[in-house]
């Protein structure tokens, strides 16, 4: 399988992904609070998604116009749902832990954190 310098390529893009994928799940499991574990998710698995999709695009390069536009809509929609997620737990007063010290959301609303 691996014969060409593109499926050596290929190949170790699914590893780097499918590392990154175990790393966020990692972290889901963890993170000491939803906030952390909402960073945690969303980082590691947009890059793990992507780098798989990039080496399923060396693997077969036919398909590569549809992995393109399945990764633009990942890259632009995961941050954005997350973001959305942090901020109504945040508004809905979902405790965060005694590590974390900074609250950036209830500094740009005058709160005192």
């Amino acid at each position: 399988m691996i014969d060409t310098p593109l499926n050596l390529l290929g190949a170790l893009l699914l590893v780097a992904g499918a590392a990154f994928l175990l790393l966020g799940g990692l972290g889901l499991v963890r993170m000491p609070d939803l906030f952390n574990r909402i960073q945690a998710g969303t980082k590691a698995t947009t890059l793990g998604t992507l780098l798989s999709l990039a080496g399923v695009a060396c693997l077969q390069p036919d398909w590569g116009l549809k992995l393109l536009l399945i990764g633009l809509f990942i890259l632009f929609t995961n941050p954005i749902s997350s973001q959305v997620l942090a901020r109504a737990a945040h508004r809905s007063g979902v405790e965060k832990s005694s590590l974390t010290s900074i609250d950036r959301l209830a500094e740009d609303q005058g709160a005192q954190p």
